[in-house]
C-alpha cells in the first residue's frame, strides 16, 4: 500500500462505474462501489451473491460494472471466490484479483460457513461484507446484524429485540490475514484499507457500514451525515487488526482523546427505524457505548 492517504484529489479518475444503476437514491452501497473499484481495479474478477449489489449492478444482459461479475447463490460467495482462485492458480495466473462482495444477510447469516471454511483453509481473496443492517432487497426483513431496537419488516411492533452479531469479531477469531471496518461516510478510508488488504496473501476481510435511506427510514441526502453520526458517537468503530492487533482509524481515534462524546441519540434520531426505543433502552445503549470506550482508553493511551 502507498504511503499517501487517497484524498478526493488524487483519487484516479479511471471510473469502473458507467453512469447510472439501479440503486436506490443516496444508495450507501453504491458510493462505496464506485470508490471501492478504484482501489481494487480493471484486472479482477468479483464475486456477488444476491443482494442490492446484484440489483445495482443489473441483471444480463444490462450491467453497471466494467469488471468480470459471477453470480453466485446466497450461501456460496467464500466457497465460489476459493474456486475461482483455484482456477486462477491452475492457469498460472497469480496477478488477478478475486474479490467476494456481499451484503449482511449474505455473509452474517446465510454465508458464514463458507466464511469460515475459506479462512480456515487459508484462501487468498478479499471479502469485503457491506452491512447496510437488514435484507433491504427483499423488504427490510431483520439479519444478525440488525441493531437492537430496530423496527423492520417482521420485527414492526417493538423492533428487534436481540443485540446484533458483532461480525468482524467473530471474523477476527479465526485469524485471516486482515480484518478491517469501514464506513460509507468515509470513502477514501475504505480505498485504503482495500489497497493495503490486497497487498497481502491470505483471507482479507473488509466489513463496511453502508446507511440505507429507504430501510433506514432517513433523507436521501442524509446518507453521510447519519454514515459520521455512527462514528462520532461512537457506537460504530473504525479499526484494522493486523498479526492479532487492533488499531484505532482515524476517525474512530479521535474520539479517544475527546472530554465529551456527541450522545448516540444523535445518531438514532434521525432513524424512523428506532421509533420503538424507549428512552430506558436508548440511555442502556448510551451506557454500553461508554464503557466499550473507556476500555479503549485505558488499552491504548
Amino acid at each position: 500500500m502507498k504511503d499517501q492517504k487517497t484524498t478526493a484529489l488524487n483519487l484516479t479518475d479511471e471510473e469502473f462505474v458507467y453512469p447510472g444503476n439501479r440503486a436506490c437514491a443516496g444508495c450507501g452501497l453504491s458510493m462505496l462501489y464506485r470508490v471501492g473499484l478504484k482501489a481494487i481495479g480493471r484486472d479482477a474478477i468479483l464475486i456477488v451473491p444476491p443482494s442490492c449489489l446484484t440489483v445495482m449492478q443489473g441483471l444480463y444482459p444490462i450491467s453497471s460494472t466494467q469488471l468480470s461479475v459471477l453470480n453466485v447463490t446466497f450461501a456460496s460467495a467464500a466457497s465460489a471466490a476459493s474456486g475461482v482462485r483455484a482456477a486462477l492458480r491452475a492457469q498460472k495466473n497469480d496477478h488477478t484479483r478475486v474479490v467476494a462482495w456481499a451484503g449482511d444477510g449474505g455473509t452474517s447469516d446465510i454465508g458464514i460457513q463458507a466464511l469460515s471454511g475459506a479462512i480456515e483453509r487459508g484462501e487468498d481473496f478479499l471479502y469485503i461484507c457491506y452491512d447496510n443492517e437488514a435484507y433491504m432487497n427483499t423488504g427490510v426483513q431483520r439479519s444478525g446484524t440488525t441493531p437492537r431496537g430496530a423496527v423492520t419488516a417482521n420485527t414492526a411492533i417493538h423492533g428487534k429485540r436481540e443485540r446484533s452479531k458483532d461480525l468482524p469479531t467473530i471474523i477476527a477469531a479465526h485469524s485471516p490475514a486482515y480484518v478491517a471496518s469501514c464506513s460509507a461516510a468515509y470513502p477514501t478510508d475504505f480505498h485504503d484499507k482495500i489497497s493495503k488488504a490486497l497487498s497481502l496473501k491470505g483471507l482479507k476481510y473488509i466489513h463496511v457500514h453502508a446507511p440505507c435511506p429507504s430501510g433506514w427510514g432517513i433523507e436521501e441526502r442524509l446518507t453521510v451525515t447519519v454514515g459520521k453520526l455512527a462514528v462520532e458517537t461512537g457506537l460504530y468503530v473504525l479499526y484494522e487488526i493486523e498479526d492479532g492487533e487492533m488499531k484505532l482509524s482515524p476517525p474512530s481515534a479521535r474520539l479517544l482523546t475527546k472530554k465529551k462524546i456527541p450522545p448516540v441519540s444523535d445518531y438514532l434520531g434521525p432513524q424512523r427505524r428506532f421509533k420503538a426505543l424507549s428512552e430506558a433502552v436508548i440511555e442502556k445503549l448510551q451506557q454500553e457505548v461508554d464503557a466499550k470506550w473507556e476500555t479503549y482508553r485505558s488499552q491504548m493511551m
